[in-house]
């Protein structure tokens, strides 16, 4: 093995939430304000997903007061406590960027996933 794939093996998170474009989920971010940490949670939905391994990352989307609000999260970053996966959702797509030209309720509008019949 490689010196480089050895240390991105050690950096990688070994508890990584399964999630895809289209889902609604909870990212949980440790924020660090002076000597104090707390976690602050940023809901939405997954717009795009990017990268490999270690350079793994998520764009996330809500409506935040009227206002689209994104942010792009590191997967692997230690910045990022948990990520969950409040309801699954279905894209035909690998990135949903037509949703930021779109206004209200319809901005959130992602396809619930449904469970196959038994």
């Amino acid at each position: 093995m490689n010196l480089i794939d050895k240390i991105n093996q050690e950096q990688m998170k070994k508890d990584v939430t399964a999630f895809n474009v289209g889902d609604s989920v909870r990212v949980h971010t440790i924020v660090k304000e002076g000597e104090k940490e707390r976690v602050q949670i940023f809901t939405g939905i997954v717009i795009g997903r990017k990268g490999t391994l270690l350079n793994a990352s998520v764009t996330v989307r809500r409506i935040s007061y009227g206002e689209g609000v994104e942010r792009v999260f590191p997967i692997h970053s230690p910045r990022i406590a948990k990520i969950e996966v409040e309801t699954a959702g279905t894209a035909r797509r690998a990135k949903l960027n037509y949703l930021r030209n779109r206004k209200g309720k319809s901005a959130m509008a992602v396809r619930e996933k449904v469970a196959p019949k038994a």
